[in-house]
Protein backbone atom coordinates (compact mmCIF):
# COMPACT_ATOMS: atom_id res chain seq x y z
CA UNK A 1 0.00 0.00 0.00
CA UNK A 2 2.45 2.50 0.63
CA UNK A 3 4.17 1.98 -2.77
CA UNK A 4 1.28 3.21 -4.51
CA UNK A 5 0.98 6.11 -1.83
CA UNK A 6 4.45 7.11 -3.58
CA UNK A 7 3.20 6.62 -7.24
CA UNK A 8 0.06 9.05 -6.66
CA UNK A 9 2.62 11.18 -4.77
CA UNK A 10 4.98 11.33 -8.01
CA UNK A 11 1.87 12.33 -10.31
CA UNK A 12 0.90 14.98 -8.90
CA UNK A 13 4.38 16.52 -8.41
CA UNK A 14 4.77 15.90 -12.35
CA UNK A 15 1.17 16.97 -13.03
CA UNK A 16 2.25 20.26 -10.73
CA UNK A 17 5.75 20.79 -13.06
CA UNK A 18 3.91 19.89 -16.54
CA UNK A 19 0.20 21.09 -16.57
CA UNK A 20 -0.07 19.97 -20.31
CA UNK A 21 -0.09 16.77 -18.69
CA UNK A 22 -3.72 17.25 -17.06
CA UNK A 23 -4.97 17.52 -20.55
CA UNK A 24 -5.14 21.33 -21.08
CA UNK A 25 -3.68 22.98 -23.51
CA UNK A 26 -2.04 26.21 -23.43
CA UNK A 27 -1.49 28.08 -26.56
CA UNK A 28 2.16 29.10 -27.56
CA UNK A 29 2.34 32.90 -27.91
CA UNK A 30 5.03 33.44 -30.57
CA UNK A 31 6.30 37.14 -30.65
CA UNK A 32 7.65 38.08 -34.12
CA UNK A 33 9.02 41.63 -34.16
CA UNK A 34 9.19 43.04 -37.44
CA UNK A 35 10.62 46.37 -38.81
CA UNK A 36 8.85 48.43 -41.58
CA UNK A 37 9.09 52.03 -41.83
CA UNK A 38 12.01 52.45 -39.09
CA UNK A 39 9.08 51.51 -36.66
CA UNK A 40 9.11 47.21 -34.84
CA UNK A 41 5.97 45.98 -35.42
CA UNK A 42 4.34 43.06 -33.43
CA UNK A 43 3.85 40.19 -35.88
CA UNK A 44 0.99 38.27 -34.52
CA UNK A 45 -1.48 41.31 -35.62
CA UNK A 46 -2.70 40.84 -39.05
CA UNK A 47 -1.52 44.03 -41.56
CA UNK A 48 -4.10 46.52 -41.37
CA UNK A 49 -3.83 47.19 -37.23
CA UNK A 50 0.26 46.82 -37.52
CA UNK A 51 0.89 49.30 -40.12
CA UNK A 52 -1.50 51.67 -38.03
CA UNK A 53 1.38 51.92 -35.28
CA UNK A 54 3.57 53.63 -37.52
CA UNK A 55 3.86 57.10 -37.09
CA UNK A 56 2.12 58.86 -39.93
CA UNK A 57 -0.28 56.43 -41.16
CA UNK A 58 -3.90 56.72 -39.83
CA UNK A 59 -6.96 54.64 -39.84
CA UNK A 60 -8.08 55.50 -43.54
CA UNK A 61 -4.43 55.97 -44.95
CA UNK A 62 -4.13 51.88 -43.77
CA UNK A 63 -7.20 51.02 -45.33
CA UNK A 64 -6.16 52.57 -48.38
CA UNK A 65 -2.47 51.19 -48.36
CA UNK A 66 -4.10 47.43 -47.55
CA UNK A 67 -6.47 47.57 -50.06
CA UNK A 68 -3.66 48.06 -52.65
CA UNK A 69 -1.59 45.39 -50.89
CA UNK A 70 -4.23 42.98 -51.01
CA UNK A 71 -3.32 40.92 -47.42
CA UNK A 72 -5.81 42.51 -45.30
CA UNK A 73 -6.30 40.03 -42.52
CA UNK A 74 -2.74 37.64 -43.03
CA UNK A 75 -0.49 38.30 -40.33
CA UNK A 76 2.46 40.85 -41.06
CA UNK A 77 5.05 37.79 -39.17
CA UNK A 78 3.92 35.49 -42.16
CA UNK A 79 4.65 38.20 -44.88
CA UNK A 80 7.68 37.61 -47.05
CA UNK A 81 10.81 40.05 -47.70
CA UNK A 82 9.17 41.31 -50.89
CA UNK A 83 5.82 41.53 -49.73
CA UNK A 84 7.44 43.85 -46.73
CA UNK A 85 9.36 45.59 -49.28
CA UNK A 86 5.96 46.08 -51.63
CA UNK A 87 4.10 47.21 -48.51
CA UNK A 88 6.72 49.41 -47.82
CA UNK A 89 7.05 51.14 -50.90
CA UNK A 90 2.98 51.41 -51.06
CA UNK A 91 3.50 53.68 -47.88
CA UNK A 92 6.20 55.62 -48.51
CA UNK A 93 5.02 56.54 -52.53
CA UNK A 94 1.28 56.47 -52.01
CA UNK A 95 0.70 58.48 -55.02
CA UNK A 96 2.98 56.01 -57.74
CA UNK A 97 0.82 52.86 -56.04
CA UNK A 98 -3.07 54.33 -57.26
CA UNK A 99 -3.53 56.34 -53.46
CA UNK A 100 -5.49 59.17 -54.03
CA UNK A 101 -3.89 62.86 -53.70
CA UNK A 102 -6.00 63.77 -50.96
CA UNK A 103 -4.80 60.92 -48.49
CA UNK A 104 -1.35 62.61 -48.30
CA UNK A 105 -0.22 64.23 -45.42
CA UNK A 106 1.64 66.75 -47.30
CA UNK A 107 0.23 68.24 -50.18
CA UNK A 108 2.14 70.73 -52.19
CA UNK A 109 4.80 70.94 -50.15
CA UNK A 110 6.57 74.30 -50.00
CA UNK A 111 10.11 73.52 -50.95
CA UNK A 112 9.46 70.93 -53.53
CA UNK A 113 5.59 71.98 -54.65
CA UNK A 114 4.94 67.95 -54.85
CA UNK A 115 2.56 66.47 -52.81
CA UNK A 116 4.17 63.76 -50.21
CA UNK A 117 3.34 60.81 -47.39
CA UNK A 118 6.22 61.60 -44.67
CA UNK A 119 6.41 58.95 -42.04
CA UNK A 120 7.92 58.31 -39.34
CA UNK A 121 11.38 60.83 -38.12
CA UNK A 122 11.17 62.37 -41.03
CA UNK A 123 7.43 63.87 -40.07
CA UNK A 124 8.65 64.96 -36.52
CA UNK A 125 11.47 66.61 -38.45
CA UNK A 126 9.42 68.43 -40.92
CA UNK A 127 6.71 69.51 -38.85
CA UNK A 128 9.56 71.22 -36.26
CA UNK A 129 10.85 72.87 -39.20
CA UNK A 130 7.62 74.58 -40.69
CA UNK A 131 6.96 75.80 -36.93
CA UNK A 132 11.10 77.11 -37.30
CA UNK A 133 10.03 78.49 -40.71
CA UNK A 134 6.85 80.29 -39.65
CA UNK A 135 8.88 81.60 -36.53
CA UNK A 136 11.47 83.01 -38.36
CA UNK A 137 9.15 84.84 -41.10
CA UNK A 138 7.17 86.32 -38.11
CA UNK A 139 3.96 85.32 -39.68
CA UNK A 140 0.56 85.50 -37.19
CA UNK A 141 0.75 81.81 -36.52
CA UNK A 142 4.49 81.87 -35.68
CA UNK A 143 4.48 84.60 -33.05
CA UNK A 144 1.45 82.39 -31.98
CA UNK A 145 4.00 79.47 -31.38
CA UNK A 146 7.05 82.00 -29.99
CA UNK A 147 4.51 83.01 -27.29
CA UNK A 148 3.11 79.57 -26.69
CA UNK A 149 -0.56 80.62 -27.58
CA UNK A 150 -2.95 78.89 -29.20
CA UNK A 151 -2.49 78.65 -32.85
CA UNK A 152 -6.11 77.57 -34.79
CA UNK A 153 -8.04 80.32 -33.59
CA UNK A 154 -9.04 78.82 -29.58
CA UNK A 155 -10.43 81.70 -27.66
CA UNK A 156 -8.16 82.95 -24.66
CA UNK A 157 -10.23 84.22 -21.79
CA UNK A 158 -11.00 80.92 -19.84
CA UNK A 159 -8.31 78.16 -21.08
CA UNK A 160 -4.76 78.23 -22.16
CA UNK A 161 -4.12 80.09 -18.62
CA UNK A 162 -0.45 80.13 -17.54
CA UNK A 163 1.16 81.14 -14.21
CA UNK A 164 -0.62 82.91 -11.35
CA UNK A 165 -4.48 82.45 -11.27
CA UNK A 166 -6.20 85.63 -12.36
CA UNK A 167 -9.22 86.99 -10.64
CA UNK A 168 -10.71 89.91 -8.59
CA UNK A 169 -10.62 89.59 -5.38
CA UNK A 170 -13.89 91.95 -3.82
CA UNK A 171 -12.37 93.62 -1.18
CA UNK A 172 -9.63 95.04 -3.30
CA UNK A 173 -11.84 96.14 -5.72
CA UNK A 174 -14.42 97.56 -3.72
CA UNK A 175 -11.25 99.53 -2.05
CA UNK A 176 -10.31 100.78 -5.40
CA UNK A 177 -14.06 101.85 -6.23
CA UNK A 178 -13.97 103.96 -2.90
CA UNK A 179 -10.77 104.92 -3.72
CA UNK A 180 -11.69 106.60 -7.19
CA UNK A 181 -14.67 108.53 -5.62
Amino acid sequence: MPEKEGKKGEKKAQEKKNPENKGIEKKKRVVNIIRLGETDLDGSKNVLNAIRNIRGVSFTYANAVVKKFGKRDKKIADLSEEELKSLEDIIVNPLKNGIPEWMVNRRKDPETGKSLHITTSRLELTQKMDINREKKMKSYRGVRHIFNLPVRGQRTRGSFRKGSVVGVKRKEAKKQQVEKK
